[in-house]
């Protein structure tokens, strides 16, 4: 059937605000996507009517557990796992992987490696790096192919020992788009004993997400990104979140997943991330009836969501190749759709992304300018310190928007 954009798009309050007479557009969904009624009805209803710490032997608080529980039971039908114990929630994915590169790294030794990449949020190499530090282990990098922003598969092999201790890379990146293999990545790992842990905060919004079938040791995403609160989510494997040393406090219990969740959890924000994952199986269900649980559902709703995106991605790069002022970094095959995510950033000679996209938002186009915290590739592609002009777009945008941000940004190029 057609992607029921119109349906989908009367979720989003956000989507009707007016901006000197004009609806805006939100192409900045790679910073964070706009938010479904349901997602806000759920957070207001917890705080409103079961808003209080858990384990106390009285009603609400009886609730609460019960809506804590059913947050750790979609987010493992959301990342593919049916042990509800593997998943961790989160002040953000930053603060999550700060957490495990510190457990995780009383277990290197002297003379032992881990590999990050050129291609990633600094989320994803900052943490690792500061550890490896402390530890007083090598850290290795595996280089970007600047000429289509992929990573470098060969260089990635030679990397790989039997001193490697962890392969930290992610997803999809948040600055090109480039989706990597990173399946045949955790194999090439696995062959040495690494643990793998895997940034799939870009990936979250535009692609079915199964930990199961990569069998990654560790997986993080943030909520935000897929139409949720502000909330980190980690999977990790029981065996290691079970074993591995982690800081805590004393009355917090040993077992899986409060071992790792240390402190009062935003309750709220479980809902609202819960109701997210709701709001995309309910999509599922809307386009096929066939899909009855949660996990068909999402199977459905993610596999018409990259298949809308990839028809916004072709028609966006058809007409912005008759803009030749402007460098595409990434991939612009269409023929390699299935490598990359509907993120586009962009370069101008003369004209800085912060002035471009100032010019877009005062027309009500957001896109945003910058680093896009993927330090280390603006650094590899010496972006520094303007960065990239940044174009996302989500399974509510439309056709429609794409044109009208085309036209305007030759507008703003040819004054």
């Amino acid at each position: 059937m057609t992607f029921p954009i119109e349906s989908v798009r009367e979720h989003f309050p956000a989507l009707q605000r007016q901006l000197n007479g004009r609806t805006v557009c939100h192409f900045d969904g790679p910073a964070g996507s706009q938010v479904p009624q349901m997602v806000a009805c759920s957070m207001s209803d917890y705080l409103l009517n079961t808003n209080s710490n858990r384990s106390a032997p009285f009603v609400v608080s009886q609730e609460s557990d019960e809506r804590v529980e059913a947050g750790h039971s979609a987010l493992a039908d959301f990342l593919g796992t049916t042990d509800t114990g593997e998943i961790v929630f989160g002040q953000n994915m930053t603060s999550l992987t700060f957490t495990l590169s510190r457990a995780i790294s009383q277990t290197w030794q002297p003379g032992d490696e881990i590999i990050v990449s050129q291609l990633d949020h600094d989320a994803n190499v900052s943490p690792w790096v500061q550890a490896a530090k402390d530890a007083g282990v090598t850290v290795h990098h595996i280089p970007v192919n600047l000429e289509d922003c992929t990573l470098d598969q060969t260089a990635y092999r030679d990397l790989l020992s039997e001193r490697t201790k962890l392969v930290a890379v992610g997803y999809a990146s948040n600055a090109t788009g480039t989706v990597n293999p990173v399946k045949k990545m955790i194999a090439a790992a696995r062959e040495v004993g690494a643990i793998t842990f895997i940034d799939a905060v870009h990936m979250a919004p535009h692609r079915r997400i199964n930990v199961t079938d990569l069998d990654c040791d560790f997986l993080c995403c943030s909520a935000y990104k897929f139409f949720g609160p502000h909330i980190g989510i980690m999977f990790g494997k029981r065996r290691l979140l079970e074993s591995l040393p982690v800081y805590k406090l004393r009355p917090s219990p040993n077992s899986l997943p409060g071992r790792w969740m240390s402190g009062t959890q935003s309750h709220e924000s479980t809902c609202g991330a819960a109701a997210a994952v709701d709001y995309l199986a309910n999509l599922g269900k809307t386009i096929s009836s066939e899909a009855t649980d949660r996990t068909s559902q999402l199977d459905v709703a993610m596999q018409a969501i990259s298949e809308y995106e990839t028809e916004l991605s072709e028609h966006f790069l058809e007409r912005m190749t008759k803009i030749d002022s402007l460098k595409l970094w990434g991939i612009n095959d269409p023929n390699r759709w299935g490598e990359r995510v509907p993120t586009f950033s962009f370069t101008h000679d003369s004209i800085s992304p912060q002035e471009i996209a100032t010019q877009l938002g005062e027309r009500g186009l957001f896109a945003w300018p910058g680093n896009h915290y993927a330090l280390p590739f603006t650094e590899a592609a010496g972006l520094e310190p303007e960065g990239t002009l940044r174009v996302g777009f989500l399974h509510y945008n439309t056709v429609e928007e794409i044109d009208r941000l085309v036209d305007s940004l030759q507008d703003v190029l040819q004054q």
